[in-house]
């Protein structure tokens, strides 16, 4: 199992165990945050499981051009700005730390 740190909306973190090959956006919506709607189900195409990358991001892949285009629609976006449907849970994501974005 791999832990990552998610921050809420109003500041409160937990940490999650994941099993690696699942996704950070799986992670989150499975470990009850309801505030990531994820109304693609990790397809990549709608920008609702926005988080910002605040410890760890080395350890993800880069950002692809969709990824990056779907962000550019986000009033929210800041330089770490992800979509968490792009961000796979590996061994080398042990420690990762996320927040929610807000929501568009």
């Amino acid at each position: 199992m791999t832990d990552i740190v998610v921050v809420d909306r109003q500041g409160h973190e937990r940490t999650v165990a994941v099993e690696p090959g699942r996704t950070v956006m799986e992670a989150i919506r499975d470990n009850g945050f309801d505030e990531l709607l994820a109304l693609c189900g990790g397809c990549c195409s709608c920008a609702t499981c926005h988080v910002y990358v605040e410890h760890g991001g080395d350890a993800l892949p880069p950002m692809s051009d969709d990824e990056n285009d779907l962000l550019d629609s986000s009033e929210h976006r800041q330089a770490n700005s992800r979509l968490s449907c792009q961000l796979p849970i590996t061994g080398e994501t042990n420690g990762l730390r996320v927040a929610i974005a807000p929501e568009d």
